[in-house]
């Protein structure tokens, strides 16, 4: 499958649709197009770095268990989401698992060849950085509201994020397919406290709440119980 008819759709991103169009050129010549089945990992937590990705079609989950088995979701990412950069980086092993949510397709740049890129163009690594920086920035903030907001208010933030693909698309997503049992991984929460703030967006007209989805009826109001301004 020919990663050069992915170009429209890796436009949609913010990211991608800002690099320069030689680095666009490059990163689409050297990649290819792997196909996950639910439930397959992409990689786990210690796995060789195996270079950059950008989710084409499905949805990807980005975890982590530790050594009781609890389970730390840090995000639920969809097309044209971008990751894996932090290993160009450094040259270590993975930090978190990948796992996909459903049947998947993904663009890959394995390392070898990403690197020879950057090899060949130093003035690109600039361009990884704000990736990279860009996801420190959400991270931090996802920190502070832990310490600082109630959790009412940093679910509905979450759900914000998520809807927006973590700032990298202009068109906000409608319907969000996310269990409540990962929306609480994410959030360090109880299930059954997920559900009830759930349930209380939704009385509001807020939310509209189904099996295995959450759509968000009215942007400006999640917003509004987010905090955030707009």
């Amino acid at each position: 499958m020919d990663a050069e008819q992915w170009r429209s759709r890796l436009a949609t991103g913010h990211w991608f649709s800002h690099l320069p169009a030689s680095f666009q050129h490059s990163l689409l010549a050297n990649s290819r197009v792997r196909q996950l089945a639910a439930g397959e990992y992409l990689f786990k937590r210690g796995d060789p770095p195996c270079g950059l990705y950008a989710v084409l079609e499905g949805a990807v989950r980005i975890s982590a268990v530790n050594a009781q088995g609890k389970e730390a979701v840090l995000s639920l990412v969809e097309s044209p989401y971008w990751f894996g950069e932090i290993c160009l980086f450094d040259s270590l092993p993975r930090t978190h698992d990948a796992l996909a949510m459903g049947p998947c397709t993904l663009l890959q740049i394995p390392q070898a060849l990403m690197l020879e890129i950057l090899d060949k163009h130093p003035v690109y690594w600039r361009d990884v950085a704000l990736l990279m920086s860009h996801k420190l920035r959400l991270s931090l903030i996802n920190i502070e509201q832990i310490s600082l907001m109630p959790t009412s208010v940093r679910l509905a933030h979450r759900l914000l994020m998520i809807a927006e693909g973590y700032g990298e698309i202009a068109q906000t997503r409608r319907v969000l397919h996310l269990p409540q049992e990962d929306l609480a991984a994410m959030l360090g929460l109880s299930r059954q406290t997920i559900n009830s703030l759930l349930k209380a967006l939704e009385q509001q007209g807020i939310l509209g709440l189904s099996y295995g989805a959450i759509e968000v009826l009215d942007l400006q109001r999640l917003r509004q119980a987010a905090g955030v301004d707009g």
